[in-house]
């Protein structure tokens, strides 16, 4: 399975007219990539209780879309995100229970609609997620997230991102095009395309790959990380100042990249290896993200959904001028 980068699209959520906003653009996501009626209409039930959930509790926030793979299908991702005072997931969740005056049904009612359900819920906000497939779809989630957008006022974003996938093997790519806007793209893409060809290959000849795709632009920034479950080793290796951490509920450890442009001029590529236990995580981020965070910081977030912490650091974390892009995948080892 190959995945190449999107962009995350974001709907604000501010007023009753973008409850209705948002359920017209899940319905027509539905509709592009095959959902029937009885699929779609789960769908638009949960993007409207999602919406209203912000504005009913936190006043404002965001509703984040994504297409998501599942084997030869697609389905919906759907995320809420606000910076309102949290709630207590487990009471919350309970059908009868409400913060806001209403009949307590809305998070009930999306956990039981969408294939995938997960939140997370503090002091700074709340960060719901959902994704749905087609009913007929064997269980398929793949386990990792990813938040991409593009500098305020560009439409086009100088970040790329690709996820390789088969059965032993994940192999991650982050790549930021110099600047931002539509040259950066070119520069991005050149590179996720060169990746793309053999995403299997060791990480310093994708490098040298990605180097000469790359020439004749602007040139960026790129890490390559490999995730072996046979063996347990992650291999890894970066150029210029793409951020890449392993996560464990006991802490992090950085992956360190090299000084050098890809596309422009570095020196030999290092391919560091390490091995890890299974329910890490592994991240990349573009310097759009800040880098000075710390999951510790947040009790059991490293346990949740990818896509939720993906969505949490993009709220908290994001510089606000520049292209942002960080991908969070789980590594899942065998038990031997």
């Amino acid at each position: 399975m190959n995945l190449g980068g999107t962009l995350t699209e974001v709907i604000p959520v501010e007023d009753d007219s973008q409850v209705g906003q948002t359920r017209r653009r899940v319905l027509q996501l539905a509709a592009d990539i095959g959902f029937d009626a009885t699929d779609a209409g789960r769908a638009a039930l949960v993007a409207t209780e999602l919406a209203t959930n912000v504005l009913k509790h936190a006043r404002l926030g965001e509703v984040h879309l994504r297409l998501v793979p599942c084997a030869d299908l697609q389905g919906l991702e759907i995320i809420a995100v606000d910076r309102g005072p949290g709630f207590d997931a487990q009471r919350c969740l309970r059908d009868g229970f409400s913060t806001g005056g209403t009949q307590g049904n809305g998070l009930g009612a999306i956990s039981r609609q969408a294939q995938v359900f997960d939140l997370y819920s503090d002091e700074r906000g709340s960060v719901i997620l959902a994704r749905l497939y087609p009913r007929a779809t064997q269980s398929c989630d793949l386990r990792f997230g990813v938040s991409q957008h593009a500098q305020r006022h560009e439409t086009a974003c100088g970040d790329g991102w690709h996820l390789a996938v088969d059965a032993q093997r994940i192999c991650v790519l982050v790549v930021d095009g110099l600047g931002h806007g539509e040259d950066a793209a070119k520069a991005a893409l050149a590179g996720t395309t060169a990746f793309a060809e053999h995403p299997f290959d060791p990480p310093e000849t994708l490098i040298a790959d990605m180097h000469r795709s790359m020439q004749g632009t602007r040139g960026g920034a790129a890490a390559i990380a490999q995730f072996d479950a046979r063996d347990g080793n992650v291999k890894f290796a970066g150029i210029g100042n793409i951020g890449a951490r392993l996560a464990s509920p006991t802490g992090s450890r950085g992956m360190a990249s090299h000084p050098g442009i890809v596309g422009v001029q570095f020196r030999k590529v290092h391919t560091f290896t390490q091995t890890v236990a299974g329910g890490q995580l592994m991240l990349l981020f573009s310097d759009g993200l800040q880098s000075r965070w710390d999951l510790q910081d947040y009790p059991g977030l490293v346990s949740q959904h990818p896509a939720v912490v993906a969505a949490v650091l993009h709220r908290d974390f994001c510089r606000g001028r520049d292209d942002a892009t960080i991908l969070v995948i789980e590594l899942e080892v065998p038990h031997g």
